[in-house]
């Protein structure tokens, strides 16, 4: 009675093993269809439609006008406050007309009509000083240094962005933790499977052995 209750538990251990490998496998391989629906195909039709070019700052502004922005006071306190406008104009190395550079996909489409959005503090003045901040920046630090941006044919043919929304270290995490998923439950099934054939060999030997 010992040895058959020892050898049960050892086989609902090991189902539970195999079960959470197979449940891992699973997970993997749905987190990378998942992610490659909602990530990869964006990326990729980003990068079919776009491309890099090399730009240098021709002129860094503020407009008169400002924009209202939301911001955060706690769970339940939402208001909303303004900052002005900065528009960043540089020369491409693919176009010799102005264009209007922008953070990223999401602030372009955000406001197309500036080139960067601080972090909406309550204060209209802090915003504000957020702007002439990064416009000396623009104009000391960056000043005429040719950069790398990235322009979208399909979004806004004559503008630019500093980065891509979706860039390499996206791609990579879309492939890297759903394969993790995947190796570490396939590791798991074959460590419970060798376990048990040599579990089983051992037993052999030892029933050998008493013979």
């Amino acid at each position: 009675m010992a040895r058959s209750r020892a050898i049960y538990e050892y086989t609902e251990a090991e189902d539970k093993s195999m079960r959470l490998g197979f449940l891992l496998i699973a997970a993997g391989l749905l987190s990378l269809l998942g992610l490659g629906c909602c990530w990869l195909r964006p990326a990729l039709q980003e990068r079919g439609s776009g491309g890099s070019a090399n730009c240098t700052v021709l002129a860094v502004r503020q407009l008169g006008e400002r924009f209202p922005c939301t911001f955060s006071c706690g769970a339940a306190c939402r208001g909303t406050a303004r900052y002005p406008c900065l528009q960043v104009l540089v020369r491409t190395s693919r176009s010799p007309a102005p264009a209007l550079l922008h953070e990223d996909e999401r602030q372009l489409r955000t406001n197309p009509k500036c080139s960067y959005i601080p972090p909406c503090a309550r204060d209209d003045q802090e915003n504000a000083e957020n702007v002439t901040y990064k416009q000396k920046y623009w104009k000391e630090k960056v000043g005429s240094q040719p950069f790398t941006c990235y322009f979208n044919q399909h979004l806004r043919p004559d503008d630019v962005m500093l980065k891509r929304t979706h860039d390499e270290t996206v791609l990579l995490h879309c492939f890297l933790w759903p394969l993790v998923t995947f190796l570490v439950g396939v590791l798991i099934v074959v460590l419970t499977i060798c376990a048990k054939s040599l579990a089983v060999r051992a037993e052999a030997i030892k029933k050998k052995k008493h013979l």
